[in-house]
């Protein structure tokens, strides 16, 4: 074990004391902060157990995060590659629970982690840069054919959708989120997290343990920029639309049209920039 250990579950928001200070007056306050804690994902499978990542996250849906995770980044392909998720456990001390360890048993053999796209410690603002990321993305994903089609009007109403189902974000204001729509512009899944990307691992974690991948005629908005690894994880999972409330990066434009996925940023108000794909909104 390291200093990753949390033997008591962290909660998703943590009181700290300030001050606030307006005009000439000043007021002893407390404040609700977004937890961010870290996450190592372990792998184990036929007796071997090996660590393949930590990400800096906001505790909850833990398991979702670390098989979305695996599924992005091909270290899984199907629910039934994941034979169990579970929290650490330490003999030592009387098979106390470490929530900031996970460890996914998989269901074959320890896969050979060089050979992985992405084998390092990630955090919050991670990204994935150039050109040779699209070529090795499409080793293991294909463009999105489909004839999949909405109304502008649909996306108009998606960021008034998603910031009334953001709980966390009401109190903190601090995270951000990712959320997913079926075709009639109901919300199917949201989730939080002080990570852009956690928060995608997580909606498409939720998919692949509840069998819903590939999440075709389905649309996702993400706070705050478009990038390159959020289009990857989204192209996994099968996804035609993605939303941005602010810009999208250029890789990530030059990857959504390279896997004919419908990419809009700016996502605000009576206005959106459509980047790629156009056809499938409907004017």
């Amino acid at each position: 074990m390291n200093d990753l250990r949390s033997a008591e579950r962290p909660g998703l928001t943590t009181p700290a004391a300030m001050v606030a200070l307006e005009a000439h007056y000043r007021r002893d306050l407390i404040d609700d902060l977004a937890t961010e804690e870290p996450l190592e994902i372990r792998l184990a499978a036929q007796g071997a157990t090996q660590s393949l990542a930590v990400t800096m996250r906001t505790p909850g849906n833990d398991f979702e995060l670390a098989a979305g995770f695996l599924f992005s980044e091909g270290v899984v392909s199907q629910r039934y590659d994941i034979a169990g998720i579970s929290y650490c456990v330490d003999p030592a001390v009387g098979e106390e629970q470490h929530y900031n360890i996970v460890t996914v048993e998989l269901a074959g053999a320890m896969p050979v982690l060089e050979r992985l796209e992405r084998h390092f410690t990630v955090n919050s603002s991670c990204g994935v840069c150039g050109k040779s990321s699209i070529e090795a993305l499409q080793v293991r994903a294909q463009p999105i054919a489909d004839q999949f089609q909405i109304s502008y009007d649909f996306i108009a109403e998606l960021p008034d959708k998603m910031r009334s189902a953001q709980r966390i974000f009401a109190s903190t204001g601090g995270l951000h989120a990712s959320a997913l729509f079926d075709k009639d512009g109901n919300l199917v899944a949201l989730r939080e997290d002080v990570g852009r990307h956690n928060a995608l691992d997580k909606i498409v974690g939720w998919a692949l343990l509840n069998d819903r991948l590939p999440l075709r005629e389905s649309v996702l908005l993400v706070s705050g920029r478009a990038s390159y690894e959020l289009l990857q994880k989204s192209i996994t999972a099968g996804i035609p639309i993605v939303c941005a409330v602010s810009a999208p990066s250029s890789l990530a434009v030059e990857t959504a049209r390279a896997f004919n996925v419908t990419l809009c940023g700016f996502v605000r108000g009576t206005r959106c920039n459509v980047y790629t794909t156009p056809d499938r909104i409907i004017a």
